[in-house]
């Protein structure tokens, strides 16, 4: 990278046009957030998810001037990856950035209850899948010397959590695998780096607010006093996906409202 001086700093440091990204589980929740923030800053975005698409989200994406695609896909299925891949260059052309986000959480309050059927698909869609994505995705931002690879971790990359052995375990591992990833890409300009995000008031948490104890229990660790909105990811995610944090690597950065302080 060209050596710049504190001068040059500017707006344009945010910028994202030019740039193409995947953004798995990209059309839903959280995933839809990421989607939005690189689309509002210039960045086509192609969404891969086994969800069905509406249309929202490609109409906020073109609504902001940028291009969307959506390719339905189960990325843990042999070769799926790869074909995601290949479909965002063949749409857009290059590669620039991806956010591995499709992710799952099963759980099972007796501990001696949890066994491998809970096991197994959260293993492979939270940290296989993601491993895979990345893989891919490295075949070609080595060559081109850039690229960025943006995790969702989450609080419980961190803490044990109880109910779900798993989703910790896959959290603790993806957390991993940014840093080891970072390690193995950073000589060829590449960064890759984490969101923790913790509680946020989406469709899939919405059973634990309805629950005055369970709420309590997450607002009792909330110093913010709130549960989290999606758009308080967006700013994150363009800091990570843009030039701004070219020098940022391996980072896991809390987006939680200050529950891993309390």
């Amino acid at each position: 990278m060209k050596d710049m001086n504190i001068a040059d700093f500017g707006a344009d440091f945010f910028s994202l046009k030019g740039k193409n990204a995947i953004v798995t589980g990209g059309n839903t929740g959280l995933g839809q957030a990421f989607t939005l923030a690189l689309a509002k800053m210039g960045a086509n975005v192609l969404a891969a998810s086994i969800m069905p698409d509406d249309g929202a989200t490609g109409e906020l994406v073109e609504a902001s001037g940028a291009r969307y695609s959506y390719l339905r896909s189960d990325i843990t299925a042999p070769g799926n990856p790869k074909r995601v891949v290949d479909a965002c260059i063949e749409e857009f052309g290059s590669v620039d950035i991806l956010i591995n986000c499709a992710g799952r959480g099963i759980n099972e309050p007796d501990v001696l209850k949890f066994t491998r059927a809970q096991w197994d698909p959260m293993v492979a869609l939270n940290l296989t899948a993601a491993f895979e994505m990345s893989h891919e995705v490295a075949q070609h931002m080595v060559p081109q010397r850039s690229g960025k690879i943006i995790n969702i971790c989450s609080v419980f990359s961190f803490l044990g959590g109880q109910w779900s052995p798993a989703y910790a375990a896959t959290k603790h591992g993806i957390a991993g695998l940014t840093k080891a990833y970072c390690d193995e890409l950073a000589p060829f300009g590449i960064q890759v780096n984490g969101i923790a995000p913790g509680y946020y008031a989406t469709a899939l948490t919405a059973e634990t607010r309805a629950d005055s104890k369970a709420n309590q229990r997450v607002m009792d660790h909330l110093p913010s006093g709130r549960w989290g909105q999606t758009q308080d990811l967006m700013g994150a995610t363009v800091f990570l996906a843009s030039r701004a944090s070219d020098y940022v690597n391996g980072h896991i950065l809390s987006v939680d409202g200050g529950y891993l302080v309390r």
